[in-house]
């Protein structure tokens, strides 16, 4: 095996359960690998295989109350609100991410294994068992390829005929399996038409079937070996005597696209199966392995993060996460999370596919947590905090296109729904693009601003890439429509200014006049800061595209009038329209601080007093609870980092790995969502580069933990990559790379040439202006 394990995730025994198991995947076909000894599971997902087919989920009833909700809220009548709300206003829940089915290779003949490692190679993408049996040393090679569109796998040994394996492939859907002389091994099936949640096992068939509604879906496998005998029976593929094995899967659906019955459509997966796996068998193993690795490599290899401690990186990863949980030093580790999260993002989510969900690209259950959706009231876009940052911006295609996609069929929910221009998405979102409310409680249920947030990645895009064409033709039209429908939901609220109602704040609740707890409201503290944010967007647009018309004159009358982020009689930011007494004080969601990060209309240039409310506002959330999921801890690092808290940002990194992560690294809420690893990993580049507030600040919140490394590849808004290293806490020496020509604004701790002290009290003692021309590099010289 390797002995370089910087970038590796490895054990010294086979995975017992999912959680231990391994993962690859291409952004379309994903696989978690266990990596047995005696049988081998390889768990199958194939990213457009959901429940369901495209049904109109729009309430038609929904405006008809909508006017009654907004006067009852602006009597205090809240509770009577949301009953309406619940009653007459909601709809109905997403569909459910498929599980494909799984792949077993078993091992025949021979006894006990010994010397048994399983690794996952971060920077080669190839995961890797071996182990001895009877004195033969076997190795077993996985990798999902992009460029192929196939999962490969390789067997061989030290010894010449020792391969005896037989292979079958299984799902827990409805399936028919054929097994061929020639090696060939397929599987049909057919999905679910719907998945209800079935939280309480109360539901007697919350799985439906019907015929010509589910999606269908085939696997195809081929063998081919070197030396022995291949032959089928009994649905299986038997291999014997054979010095090397490789195998090719191909799996595809009959999906076409999200407003369309897969059964109406041209596409079959049987057809596009063969064309892979005819293609893949004719380029042989070792150019298959060679085109996945120029892919893959060329991606990892973008971005480079050393903290320290790599020689613990010789213990399992298992053992060192439990030395960790109990206090071990190991910044080697925590880097490990950081590449970790690239991994996972390459994997789940690459131009064409579908967006990483809840799971990324790995479920293996027909009723998964949450249906393994989009949840778009913070998980999904978590999911794509550090695609621009750590130089992924390709693998952010997929959520731009589901936006655009979204924002088309928002329309019809914005217009019956609130009687409003432009489009709008609620806090669920599966294949089929449902914008509607879904169905449960208003508290998380009615949230109309989930469209908003996720344009906001459209304009992070173009603020990474300076792409003026993708502003122009994607992002502009998109972020519009949203404006739009924001300032047509705007109404006057009892103070005069402009409001949302009804409004929730994710998730959370406030107590009523009643003592009992209430989730609707009036002006939530995310809604305007969304409003605020995609206004000023599209304003911001418009002045670069010189476009200026009737509808840009409104938005500017709007946010004049916008009522403004409210701070408390204790100091704290109010996360409602007017000040409530808080039901849970230690709720996961701190939605109120958005505009610290993600967003970044609280900051402490602009707007100091609000920034320190909010610091206020987050110790009390932590002081009670708070961050006690994965997900939500993630979030802590990433404010903590805007707030220039090194130590509390680290202090939650470790809570993050110690607390709520599994033995293969997964995310644990509990259970399993990929969203924490995610914000992990944003979170870490954060605390090494800031660029939201139109500089760099080099080291912005570096812990003393990490007093010593560097980093390579970061980007920042402007269209700059940094590389930086460091020593003893201080930066040492920093080089900027410029996509464009001009100037570049630079903060940080250390004097360098061209910097002058910056202002009493402001972060960062020097600030600093130097010019950069397009596809140079410019060494900072510090003092």
């Amino acid at each position: 095996m390797k002995q370089n394990r910087t970038h590796a995730l490895w054990y010294k025994q086979p995975a017992s359960r999912w959680e231990e198991a391994l993962p690859a995947g291409n952004g379309r076909l994903g696989a978690m690998v266990f990596g047995g000894d005696r049988t081998e599971r390889l768990q199958l997902n194939e990213d457009t295989l959901w429940s369901g087919f495209p049904r109109d989920k729009v309430n038609y009833d929904a405006q008809r109350y909508l006017r009654q909700a907004r006067e009852l809220i602006f009597a205090g009548k809240y509770e009577e609100a949301e009953q309406l709300v619940n009653q007459r206003m909601l709809g109905w829940n997403t569909e459910a991410y498929q599980p494909l089915g799984d792949l077993y290779i078993e091992r025949i003949g021979g006894g006990e294994a010994s010397d048994y490692e399983r690794e996952l190679d971060l920077s080669t993408g190839i995961l890797k068992t071996v182990f001895t049996v009877e004195g033969v040393r076997y190795t077993r090679e996985v990798w999902i390829s992009q460029p192929d569109q196939v999962l490969v796998v390789v067997l061989y040994a030290d010894r010449a005929a020792a391969m005896d394996v037989d292979l079958s492939l299984e799902s827990l859907l409805p399936h028919q399996t054929a097994a061929y002389g020639d090696g060939r091994l397929l599987m049909k099936g057919m999905a679910p038409s719907h998945v209800e949640s079935n939280y309480f096992r109360d539901h007697p068939e919350a799985i439906l079937f019907e015929e010509g509604l589910g999606m269908r879906f085939e696997a195809q496998l081929q063998a081919a070996a070197e030396g022995g005998e291949v032959e089928a029976l009994a649905g299986r593929i038997q291999i014997r005597g054979a010095d090397r094995v490789m195998l090719l899967l191909a799996a595809a659906t009959n999906f076409e696209s999200y407003d369309k019955l897969p059964e109406s459509g041209a596409r079959r997966p049987e057809q596009l199966c063969e064309r892979w796996l005819r293609t893949a068998s004719a380029h042989g193993e070792e150019a298959l392995r060679e085109r996945h690795l120029r892919d893959h490599t060329a991606m990892f290899g973008r971005v480079e993060l050393t903290l320290g401690g790599e020689e613990r990186a010789q213990l399992p990863t298992d053992e060192r996460l439990e030395a960790y949980k109990q206090g071990s030093v190991d910044p080697a580790l925590e880097a490990l999370y950081f590449h970790y999260g690239r991994y996972l993002l390459m994997g789940s989510s690459r131009p064409g596919t579908q967006p990483a969900n809840l799971q990324g690209i790995w479920n293996h259950q027909i009723e998964p947590p949450w249906n393994s959706n989009y949840t778009s009231n913070i998980n999904v876009q978590m999911n794509y905090w550090p695609a621009e940052v750590v130089n992924l911006s390709d693998c952010h295609e997929p959520m731009h296109k589901m936006i655009g996609e979204l924002a088309q069929a928002g329309r019809r929910t914005a217009r019956i729904h609130y009687g409003a221009r432009g489009w709008t998405a609620h806090h669920n979102v599966d294949l089929w693009r449902m914008t509607t409310p879904s169905g449960g409680d208003a508290s998380w249920a009615f949230w109309p601003m989930g469209g908003l947030w996720m344009s906001a990645h459209l304009w992070e895009h173009y603020l990474f890439t300076r792409d003026e064409v993708f502003l122009r033709e994607q992002a502009y039209p998109i972020l519009r429509e949203a404006a739009l429908f924001a300032l047509d939901w705007l109404m006057e609220g009892p103070d005069g200014f402009l409001t949302t109602a009804p409004s929730t704040s994710p998730e959370n609740r406030f107590l009523a006049a009643n003592g009992e707890p209430c989730s609707t409201a009036y002006g939530s503290a995310m809604d305007l800061t969304l409003i605020r944010d995609v206004m000023e967007q599209v304003i911001q647009s418009a002045e670069l595209l010189d476009l200026e018309d009737a509808e840009i004159r409104e938005f500017r009358l709007a946010l004049e009038r916008l009522q403004p982020i409210q701070i408390g009689r204790d100091g704290r930011l109010l996360e409602w329209g007017t000040e409530l007494e808080e039901h849970e004080l230690g709720h996961r969601h701190v939605s109120h601080l958005y505009g610290v990060y993600p967003g970044r209309s609280i900051n402490r240039l602009e707007t100091p007093e609000r920034l320190e409310a909010a610091r206020a506002s987050l110790a009390a959330r932590i002081a009670n609870g708070g961050g006690h999921t994965g997900w939500s801890c993630a979030w802590l690092i990433n404010l903590y980092a805007r707030l220039l808290d090194g130590e509390n940002a680290h202090h939650f990194i470790h809570t993050l790995l110690a607390r709520s992560t599994h033995p293969n690294l997964f995310d644990d809420h509990p259970p399993f969502q990929i969203d924490g690893n995610f914000g992990g990993t944003a979170g870490i580049a954060e605390l090494l580069l800031q660029s939201h507030l139109g500089e760099l600040h080099l080291l912005p919140a570096l812990p003393s933990a990490w007093s010593s490394g560097s980093v390579r590849g970061l980007r920042a808004r402007g269209g700059f990559t940094v590389a930086l290293d460091w020593r003893d806490g201080q930066i040492q020496s920093a080089e900027i790379a410029a996509g464009f020509t001009g100037t570049v604004r630079l903060r940080t701790d250390r004097a360098f040439q061209g910097a002058s002290p910056a202002a009493a009290g402001e972060a960062g003692a020097f600030v600093g202006e130097l010019r950069i021309a397009a596809g140079e590099t410019l060494t900072v010289a510090f003092e």
